[in-house]
């Protein structure tokens, strides 16, 4: 199991959804970074479920840092987070140990690890363990805007219902820091409220698309072939739980245009070139351009869902129904936003760390 990720800045994530803990490991940091613990907890606040349509199983959270700190500032060793599972109801899942939920993790995993997994709600599979890279993320994200670089993530689509995209990004971004709902338009929010509260009224669940937008990041960045922007992007979102497809720019869209209408033509205002748009979200060859990097990940729909579903007992291997019971959510791509953020801003700081060096960040 590969449970690290980053070259020059890695992150190492542990524990399981029933756990007594969860945690992250934070390798390679430069030293003498502030830690900020109301980012810390701005970021575990925006991933917590809220309203009708969320998971009843809300933890308090109560991070702790137990390495690599000193007064305040990283030293530069290995930080190490840990975050107590306090809220379980471990018994909801007593009934489905031999029976793999339909689009989990379970059958795979049990093909994998002979049934040594942790199997109590998902275990380590869970995106529980996405609080862990939250709170690492709440640690990195106020380091890459000490050099004006900046992420924001929002809810483009939930089921049939749109926000609108990124127009003023830097106060778009602003704006969805302090949003409790990720979209940029509260007409979006309110009808991407009744979707996925008639997607719970009806037990079922409902997927969507985040889109992400990355400002300030030095022309020049990423590292062709292998590590390029969009690849060390899309490795690690596709890391997070749930997530099941990702495009830059404009993506697909590609497939129907002429070069004349996708082409990103340039000009200069005398000083710095730009772009006068931006369908390659970005990046050229791998590497950042100066323009802003859009991309979009796809959120398939909550897979716990209390209509029942066809399965094999795999004690008996016989086919059989389930009904799955417990605190899950209609739709998660309200909590998968600040998961992404934090994502991205690891893959930023270790391509950056990787190209100027560890003191690229010391202030």
């Amino acid at each position: 199991m590969k449970n690290s990720f980053g070259n020059s800045l890695t992150l190492t994530l542990f524990g399981e959804s029933h756990g007594d803990y969860i945690g992250a490991v934070i390798d390679g940091l430069t030293p003498g970074v502030k830690i900020e613990h109301n980012a810390i907890e701005r970021a575990l606040e925006r991933r917590r479920p809220k309203g009708a349509a969320s998971t009843s199983r809300v933890e308090a959270d109560k991070y702790q840092i137990i390495s690599g700190v000193y007064n305040g500032y990283s030293t530069g060793t290995p930080i190490t987070i840990i975050i107590p599972n306090e809220n379980k109801k471990s018994g909801d899942y007593s009934a489905l140990e031999n029976k793999p939920r339909p689009s989990h993790a379970d059958f795979a995993a049990e093909m994998k690890y002979h049934g040594y997994q942790d199997k109590r709600g998902g275990g380590h599979f869970s995106g529980r363990i996405t609080a862990a890279l939250v709170a690492a993320g709440g640690i990195i994200i106020p380091m890459l805007n000490s050099k004006g670089i900046y992420i924001g993530t929002h809810i483009r689509r939930l089921g049939d219902a749109e926000d609108r995209g990124f127009e003023s990004i830097p106060d778009d971004i602003a704006l969805l820091s302090e949003a409790d709902f990720p979209v940029l338009d509260n007409k979006a929010k309110e009808e991407m409220t009744s979707v996925s509260e008639k997607a719970r009224e009806s037990h079922d669940s409902v997927g969507g698309i985040l889109e992400t937008a990355v400002i300030g990041i030095p022309r020049g960045v990423g590292e062709p072939w292998f590590d390029t922007v969009e690849s060390m992007i899309s490795h690690a979102v596709f890391s997070v739980p749930a997530v099941k497809g990702v495009e830059f720019g404009l993506g697909f869209g590609f497939g129907s245009a002429k070069g004349s209408e996708a082409n990103d033509q340039l000009y200069t205002d005398g000083e710095s070139v730009f772009t006068k748009t931006n369908n390659n979200g970005g990046i050229n060859g791998g590497i950042t351009n100066g323009m802003p990097i859009i991309f979009r990940s796809a959120i398939k729909p909550t897979p716990s869902i209390f209509v029942e579903q066809n399965t094999v007992d795999l004690s008996t291997m016989e086919n059989c129904k389930i009904a799955i019971e417990g605190r899950h959510d209609a739709t998660i791509l309200p909590r998968v936003a600040p998961v992404i953020d934090a994502t991205v801003a690891l893959v930023v700081a270790d391509m950056l760390i990787g190209r100027y060096g560890t003191d690229y960040f010391k202030s």
